[in-house]
């Protein structure tokens, strides 16, 4: 980069809210109105930006999941803001009145307990209605178990699909497991450890043969990231049990395979249609070989008849 194109990159980021400045030297600007969707950190207390510092000393208000929890980080930085609770229970009735604080001009910062706000987490109503009422509505990003989780991984960023937490039960799970199979890309999801090798194993049903990660405890003084392929990590959790802390399961986009030749989706069918209906088995089977739907309902079709 040459020294005028530095210069040119400065100046922006000047107009835009920055500054080349010490953070020390850096006089406190009081806060236009509006909502601030703000990161914070997932473990490491470090991991705070300066400009969430600066939106969390200055607002009106903050919202946060669980009081308790946000309490924690304002007392490592000696926040004073006042501090409200904003969750799944209370958020219909809490959204009215917040939206009331913001159209008379309040400046007020979204948190979740950790990480960045929205992302699994409560507030994509608030933002949607406040966004529909014109008031200013801004995100200060930073620490995302989900983006940590995937750099970490060792395996491909360049398109991923991040899936949240799946059913805590084993029949709903393998549903959205098999929803999941033909994703072009890098699968990401959330896991409690209870259930981290059941969903580990039948993630190595559905899915097939594919490399994975388990990450947990992110930015903490234990943090692990195990790699191997989703049937080693099945059972390495199976033998050793729930590990503790927040965990993160990223698994690989498909493996290049072979074209299956049709005596391959022929058995594939018929084992589909030995455990449910004929549409039941088409789904299962187009949504595992990606082939036209059309072709896979012709062959089920002349196999339930010709077994009739």
């Amino acid at each position: 980069m040459s020294a005028q194109e530095n210069d040119q990159e400065t100046d922006e980021t000047a107009e835009n809210g920055g500054t080349a400045e010490p953070y020390q030297r850096r006089a406190a600007k009081a806060l236009a109105p509006g909502l601030y969707v703000t990161a914070t950190p997932i473990g490491n207390a470090s991991d705070l930006t300066l400009r969430a510092l600066d939106v969390l000393r200055g607002a009106d208000l903050v919202l946060c999941e669980d009081t308790r929890v946000t309490a924690k980080l304002f007392a490592i930085y000696g926040l004073t803001t006042r501090l409200m609770p904003y969750h799944d229970h209370n958020a219909a009735e809490m959204r009215p009145r917040i939206l009331e604080r913001l159209a008379g001009g309040g400046r007020i910062a979204l948190v979740s307990d950790a990480g960045t706000p929205l992302i699994s987490d409560p507030g994509y109503k608030l933002v949607r209605e406040a966004v529909a009422e014109g008031h200013h509505v801004t995100t200060l990003p930073g620490a995302s178990s989900v983006m940590a989780a995937l750099t970490l991984a060792g395996l491909p960023t360049d398109r991923f699909f991040f899936a949240g937490f799946l059913s805590a039960k084993h029949e709903a799970r393998t549903r959205e497991l098999t929803e999941l199979v033909g994703v072009p890309g890098t699968l990401v999801f959330l896991e409690s450890a209870p259930r981290l090798a059941a969903s580990l194993r039948d993630m190595a049903t559905a899915l097939g043969e594919r490399e994975a990660a388990v990450a947990r405890e992110l930015t903490k003084r234990f943090e692990e990231v195990r790699r191997g392929t989703l049937e080693e990590l099945a059972a390495h959790y199976e033998k050793t049990g729930a590990p503790k802390g927040e965990i993160v399961v990223v698994v690989g986009p498909p493996m290049a395979a072979a074209p299956l030749c049709a005596h391959e989706i022929d058995a594939m069918i018929e084992n589909a249609l030995g455990r449910g209906s004929l549409k039941d088995a088409v789904a299962e089977v187009v949504s595992v070989t990606g082939l036209p739907r059309r072709e896979i309902y012709a062959r089920a079709l002349a196999l339930s008849e010709g077994d009739g």
